[in-house]
Protein backbone atom coordinates (compact mmCIF):
# COMPACT_ATOMS: atom_id res chain seq x y z
CA UNK A 1 0.00 0.00 0.00
CA UNK A 2 1.33 3.42 -0.95
CA UNK A 3 2.47 5.86 1.73
CA UNK A 4 0.11 8.83 1.49
CA UNK A 5 1.92 12.16 1.72
CA UNK A 6 0.54 15.69 2.13
CA UNK A 7 2.57 18.87 1.63
CA UNK A 8 1.99 22.17 3.43
CA UNK A 9 4.23 24.93 2.07
CA UNK A 10 3.58 28.47 0.82
CA UNK A 11 6.43 28.32 -1.72
CA UNK A 12 4.68 27.50 -4.99
CA UNK A 13 7.81 26.24 -6.74
CA UNK A 14 8.87 23.95 -3.89
CA UNK A 15 5.33 22.71 -3.39
CA UNK A 16 5.11 21.75 -7.06
CA UNK A 17 8.54 20.09 -6.93
CA UNK A 18 7.53 18.01 -3.92
CA UNK A 19 4.29 17.04 -5.65
CA UNK A 20 6.13 15.67 -8.68
CA UNK A 21 8.83 14.06 -6.52
CA UNK A 22 6.38 12.15 -4.33
CA UNK A 23 3.81 11.28 -7.00
CA UNK A 24 6.56 10.09 -9.35
CA UNK A 25 8.15 7.72 -6.83
CA UNK A 26 6.79 4.15 -6.70
CA UNK A 27 5.26 3.27 -3.34
CA UNK A 28 4.16 6.81 -2.57
CA UNK A 29 1.05 8.83 -3.33
CA UNK A 30 0.13 12.48 -2.89
CA UNK A 31 -2.84 12.98 -0.57
CA UNK A 32 -2.87 16.76 -0.96
CA UNK A 33 -0.78 19.90 -1.43
CA UNK A 34 -1.67 23.12 0.38
CA UNK A 35 -0.25 26.69 0.52
CA UNK A 36 -1.11 27.16 4.21
CA UNK A 37 -2.44 25.41 7.31
CA UNK A 38 -5.48 27.57 7.93
CA UNK A 39 -7.81 24.61 7.23
CA UNK A 40 -5.39 21.86 8.17
CA UNK A 41 -7.83 19.66 10.09
CA UNK A 42 -10.45 19.88 7.38
CA UNK A 43 -7.79 19.18 4.76
CA UNK A 44 -6.76 15.98 6.53
CA UNK A 45 -10.37 14.95 7.10
CA UNK A 46 -11.09 15.20 3.39
CA UNK A 47 -7.77 13.70 2.25
CA UNK A 48 -6.17 11.48 4.94
CA UNK A 49 -2.38 11.27 4.96
CA UNK A 50 0.21 9.00 6.58
CA UNK A 51 3.09 11.50 6.48
CA UNK A 52 3.02 15.29 6.24
CA UNK A 53 5.84 17.46 4.92
CA UNK A 54 5.39 20.65 6.92
CA UNK A 55 6.94 24.08 6.41
CA UNK A 56 7.20 26.35 9.48
CA UNK A 57 6.80 29.92 8.24
CA UNK A 58 3.43 30.21 6.47
CA UNK A 59 0.68 32.85 6.45
CA UNK A 60 -1.94 32.40 9.15
CA UNK A 61 -1.37 29.25 11.19
CA UNK A 62 2.36 28.45 11.28
CA UNK A 63 3.75 24.96 10.87
CA UNK A 64 4.58 24.39 14.53
CA UNK A 65 1.08 25.32 15.72
CA UNK A 66 -0.39 23.25 12.89
CA UNK A 67 1.70 20.26 13.99
CA UNK A 68 0.26 20.50 17.49
CA UNK A 69 -3.25 20.62 16.03
CA UNK A 70 -2.60 17.61 13.82
CA UNK A 71 -1.12 15.49 16.61
CA UNK A 72 -4.02 16.36 18.94
CA UNK A 73 -6.59 15.24 16.38
CA UNK A 74 -4.69 12.70 14.28
CA UNK A 75 -2.05 11.20 16.61
CA UNK A 76 -1.07 8.46 14.14
CA UNK A 77 -0.10 10.94 11.41
CA UNK A 78 3.64 11.59 11.22
CA UNK A 79 4.68 15.21 10.69
CA UNK A 80 8.07 15.74 9.08
CA UNK A 81 9.22 19.34 9.30
CA UNK A 82 10.82 20.60 6.05
CA UNK A 83 12.07 24.13 6.55
CA UNK A 84 14.89 26.62 6.07
CA UNK A 85 15.13 27.30 9.81
CA UNK A 86 17.91 25.53 11.68
CA UNK A 87 17.95 27.45 14.97
CA UNK A 88 17.59 25.45 18.17
CA UNK A 89 14.37 27.16 19.31
CA UNK A 90 12.53 26.14 16.14
CA UNK A 91 13.87 22.59 16.34
CA UNK A 92 12.77 22.00 19.92
CA UNK A 93 9.45 23.83 19.53
CA UNK A 94 8.69 21.57 16.58
CA UNK A 95 9.58 18.43 18.54
CA UNK A 96 7.52 19.55 21.50
CA UNK A 97 4.57 20.15 19.19
CA UNK A 98 4.77 16.54 18.05
CA UNK A 99 6.93 16.58 14.92
CA UNK A 100 8.52 13.19 14.25
CA UNK A 101 11.45 14.48 12.17
CA UNK A 102 13.16 17.70 11.10
CA UNK A 103 14.78 18.31 7.72
CA UNK A 104 16.21 21.40 6.08
CA UNK A 105 15.03 22.40 2.60
CA UNK A 106 18.53 21.94 1.24
CA UNK A 107 18.05 18.19 1.77
CA UNK A 108 18.35 16.26 -1.50
CA UNK A 109 15.19 14.77 -3.04
CA UNK A 110 16.50 11.25 -2.47
CA UNK A 111 17.08 11.97 1.24
CA UNK A 112 13.60 13.47 1.57
CA UNK A 113 12.06 10.28 0.19
CA UNK A 114 14.25 8.18 2.48
CA UNK A 115 13.09 10.29 5.43
CA UNK A 116 9.42 9.78 4.52
CA UNK A 117 10.00 6.03 4.47
CA UNK A 118 11.95 6.12 7.72
CA UNK A 119 9.36 8.16 9.59
CA UNK A 120 6.59 5.81 8.41
CA UNK A 121 8.59 2.89 9.84
CA UNK A 122 8.97 4.40 13.29
CA UNK A 123 12.15 6.47 12.84
CA UNK A 124 12.72 10.15 13.52
CA UNK A 125 14.94 11.46 10.71
CA UNK A 126 16.98 14.64 11.06
CA UNK A 127 19.74 16.33 9.08
CA UNK A 128 23.15 15.82 10.67
CA UNK A 129 23.34 19.52 11.59
CA UNK A 130 19.98 19.30 13.37
CA UNK A 131 20.99 16.11 15.18
CA UNK A 132 24.17 17.90 16.30
CA UNK A 133 22.07 20.66 17.86
CA UNK A 134 20.15 18.03 19.79
CA UNK A 135 23.38 16.46 21.02
CA UNK A 136 24.80 19.86 21.97
CA UNK A 137 21.66 20.51 23.95
CA UNK A 138 22.37 17.36 25.96
CA UNK A 139 26.00 18.35 26.52
CA UNK A 140 24.98 21.15 28.90
CA UNK A 141 25.60 19.17 32.07
CA UNK A 142 24.76 21.94 34.51
CA UNK A 143 21.01 21.63 33.97
CA UNK A 144 20.75 17.86 33.93
CA UNK A 145 17.55 16.67 35.58
CA UNK A 146 17.82 13.72 37.92
CA UNK A 147 16.04 10.59 36.82
CA UNK A 148 12.94 11.22 38.92
CA UNK A 149 10.77 9.04 36.70
CA UNK A 150 12.36 5.80 37.93
CA UNK A 151 13.37 4.76 34.44
CA UNK A 152 15.40 1.57 34.41
CA UNK A 153 18.82 1.40 32.74
CA UNK A 154 17.28 -0.50 29.84
CA UNK A 155 14.48 2.05 29.51
CA UNK A 156 17.11 4.82 29.43
CA UNK A 157 18.86 2.92 26.63
CA UNK A 158 15.63 2.61 24.66
CA UNK A 159 14.75 6.27 25.23
CA UNK A 160 18.23 7.25 24.01
CA UNK A 161 17.59 5.27 20.82
CA UNK A 162 14.25 7.03 20.32
CA UNK A 163 15.94 10.41 20.62
CA UNK A 164 18.53 9.37 18.02
CA UNK A 165 15.66 8.56 15.69
CA UNK A 166 16.11 4.79 15.63
CA UNK A 167 13.23 2.66 14.39
CA UNK A 168 11.87 -0.10 16.63
CA UNK A 169 13.83 -2.65 14.59
CA UNK A 170 17.05 -0.68 15.08
CA UNK A 171 16.39 -0.40 18.83
CA UNK A 172 15.90 -4.16 19.05
CA UNK A 173 19.23 -4.72 17.29
CA UNK A 174 21.10 -2.09 19.31
CA UNK A 175 19.82 -3.35 22.66
CA UNK A 176 19.89 -7.03 21.64
CA UNK A 177 16.24 -7.55 22.55
CA UNK A 178 13.13 -8.65 20.67
CA UNK A 179 10.67 -6.29 18.97
CA UNK A 180 8.05 -7.32 21.54
CA UNK A 181 10.38 -6.35 24.38
CA UNK A 182 11.05 -3.02 22.68
CA UNK A 183 7.31 -2.32 22.57
CA UNK A 184 6.99 -3.28 26.24
CA UNK A 185 9.82 -0.94 27.27
CA UNK A 186 8.37 1.91 25.19
CA UNK A 187 4.94 1.41 26.75
CA UNK A 188 6.56 1.58 30.20
CA UNK A 189 8.48 4.72 29.23
CA UNK A 190 5.27 6.43 28.07
CA UNK A 191 3.58 5.52 31.35
CA UNK A 192 6.45 6.73 33.55
CA UNK A 193 6.94 9.97 31.60
CA UNK A 194 3.17 10.58 31.41
CA UNK A 195 3.21 10.92 27.61
CA UNK A 196 1.18 9.33 24.84
CA UNK A 197 3.51 9.24 21.85
CA UNK A 198 7.09 8.84 20.71
CA UNK A 199 7.40 12.51 19.79
CA UNK A 200 6.18 13.58 23.25
CA UNK A 201 8.67 11.22 24.91
CA UNK A 202 11.53 12.56 22.77
CA UNK A 203 10.53 16.16 23.44
CA UNK A 204 10.37 15.54 27.20
CA UNK A 205 13.73 13.76 27.19
CA UNK A 206 15.29 16.70 25.36
CA UNK A 207 13.57 19.36 27.44
CA UNK A 208 14.45 17.77 30.78
CA UNK A 209 17.87 16.35 29.81
CA UNK A 210 16.76 12.89 30.88
CA UNK A 211 19.43 10.99 28.94
CA UNK A 212 22.31 13.47 28.89
CA UNK A 213 24.69 11.06 30.58
CA UNK A 214 23.97 8.33 28.06
CA UNK A 215 24.66 10.28 24.85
Amino acid sequence: MDIRVSVFDDNNSLRDSLYYLVSGTPGFAIAGVYPDCNQVLENLKQAPADVILMDIDMPGVNGIDATALIKSNYPDVNVLILTSYDDSAKVFNALQSGATGYLLKKTTPAKIMEAITEVSQGGAPMNSSIARKVLEFFSEKKNITANGYELSHREIDVLSCLVRGDSYKMIASHCNISMGTVCTHIANIYKKLHVNSKSEAVAKAIREHLIADTI
